[in-house]
């Protein structure tokens, strides 16, 4: 096996040319890098590097390796690469593992000034504004096809997805429903024992869950249940182009992908709401009547006469509301996802954030409303 050698000449005052020759293999002890830094240190005016590999035999990733990290460094340095003398495989990985690193290393933050960076915010804001809009469109023209009977989508797979939305939710909705009820009637009993009017506790879990707690609640465990199924199954068609090969076929992937889920929700979520109300309440009595001491008959009655019918209504318009926030936060960060799959997690994870953001402020917006109309 000959020996792998590394020499330099000089074909030019401003060029420095890398000879290569014998086998290089990984395990065959490579000359390092630092041989090539050290000349360039040694020679300031030097602006290209060439290389010469025409005596060099056998040659495996160890090649690769040594010529990327080598090119890396002649980048740092404004060095110009002639990659002419290369050979074509050991171009392409060094090519590919090129891009990968400059993925990796975004623009440091610390370079740009404090006015490029507020530009650089406010642009995002108006693009991300542009493109909600624009998938808001979409949605309402695939819905207005759907009124009018000319909808694509599968009926089966709606099925399929009210199945995912609501009975199999069943279980964590009852479950955190349940504890919720239970810690509004602990905190009412706190402050209500001090003046013996521990039976108003109806009056709170009952209110509180109905009008806003039983929606909200369902509303986060949905965002982060399925608005990030959504955000994940739509990223990872995105990932293997089957969006692509959906438009191709003249079929709007907003109205075969995206209305089904939206539709799913918006229907399943006053439901859940409802449900989710009922085990809140549920769990307050359970706490009034075991550890408070309360009747269970005056527990109910009172609970009865607290939650008017409006608050009722209240809580099913913040319900569909949130329906509507949590599939189109999930379908959009899907839909828009980036061909990777680290961007796949990073669009699920951006639809759960932008769901119980968008439900927050939701909640802030119709709760002004309702105290604007008295209701």
């Amino acid at each position: 096996m000959p020996l792998n050698k590394l020499s330099f000449d000089c074909p030019s005052s401003n060029t420095l040319r890398v000879k290569l020759s014998g086998d290089w293999k990984i395990f065959a002890g490579l000359p390092s890098e630092s041989e090539v830094i050290s000349q360039l240190n040694s020679h300031k005016d030097i602006t290209q590097l060439t290389f010469d590999l025409s005596e060099i035999g056998e040659w495996d990733s160890g090649l690769a390796s040594f010529l990327f990290h080598l090119i890396r460094e002649c980048r740092k340095r404004n060095v110009i690469i002639n990659h002419q003398g290369l050979p074509a495989g050991a171009e392409k990985l060094i090519s590919l593992a090129l891009k990968v690193h400059e993925k990796e290393i975004p623009r440091r933050e610390e370079q740009l000034s404090f006015l490029e960076k507020v530009a650089d915010k406010v642009l995002h804001l108006v693009s991300s504004t542009l493109i909600l809009v624009s998938f808001l469109g979409e949605i309402a023209i695939a819905f207005w096809r759907l009124v009018k009977g000319k909808a694509y989508f599968r009926r089966d797979e709606l099925m399929t997805i009210l199945r995912r939305c609501g009975a199999d939710a069943f279980a964590l909705v009852s479950l955190i429903s349940l504890l919720v009820g239970m810690i509004l009637a602990f905190i009412g009993a706190i402050q209500l024992r001090l003046f013996g009017a521990q039976i108003f506790i109806a009056n709170i879990v009952g209110i509180a869950m109905v009008r806003v707690m039983g929606a909200v609640m369902t509303g986060v465990l949905m965002s982060g249940r399925t608005g990030a199924s959504f955000a994940a199954e739509l990223g990872l068609m995105q990932t293997n182009d089957e969006i692509d090969a959906l438009q191709t076929l003249g079929i709007s992937p907003v109205e075969f992908l995206v209305m089904p889920r939206v539709l799913a929700l918006v229907i399943m979520m006053p439901l859940l709401t409802i449900y989710a109300d009922f085990m809140g309440i549920l769990g307050g009595l359970f706490v009034s009547t075991t550890m408070l001491g309360l009747n269970p008959v005056e527990y109910w009655q009172h609970t009865q006469s607290a939650v008017k019918l409006s608050n009722l209504w209240v809580g099913l318009i913040h319900s569909f509301v949130f329906g509507i926030i949590v599939a189109v936060a999930g379908c959009l960060r899907g839909i828009k996802c980036a061909r990777s799959a680290e961007a796949v997690g990073e669009a699920t994870t951006s639809a759960v954030v932008s769901g119980i953001t968008g439900i927050v402020i939701a909640t802030a917006i119709i709760t002004f409303i309702c105290q604007v109309l008295g209701v």
